[in-house]
């Protein structure tokens, strides 16, 4: 992953909003969620809930479908996963690291 990419994953999750919405997505697994449902769970207005949304799909951290009538919002495991990676990339300064490798990788 670049440098570029993981400021700017990170940088959008670095809104408490935004990184509720984006840990509601991820509990929510691949059948995503709704912003109707989000709006309604985290009690915000639906433009405002919007805003965060094109900023956490801008980062690639979520993706959008449309599914009939309505927008289906996901959580991007693969870009998610990527960005633990880089952080964890040098984790223990090389040696080996007490949590195994199957703990690193999410979903």
């Amino acid at each position: 992953m670049e440098e570029t990419a993981v400021i700017q994953s990170l940088g959008a999750l670095a809104q408490p909003l935004r990184l509720r919405v984006f840990r509601a997505l991820v509990v929510a697994g691949p059948e995503g969620l709704t912003p109707g449902t989000l709006a309604e769970s985290m009690d915000v207005p639906a433009t405002s809930l919007s805003f965060h949304l094109k900023e956490l799909a801008h980062a690639g951290l979520v993706t959008q479908e449309r599914s009939g009538r309505n927008l289906i919002y996901r959580a991007a495991f693969d870009q998610m996963n990527a960005l633990l990676a880089y952080l964890t990339e040098n984790c223990c300064a090389g040696a080996a690291c007490e949590v195994d490798a199957g703990a690193r990788a999410c979903c």
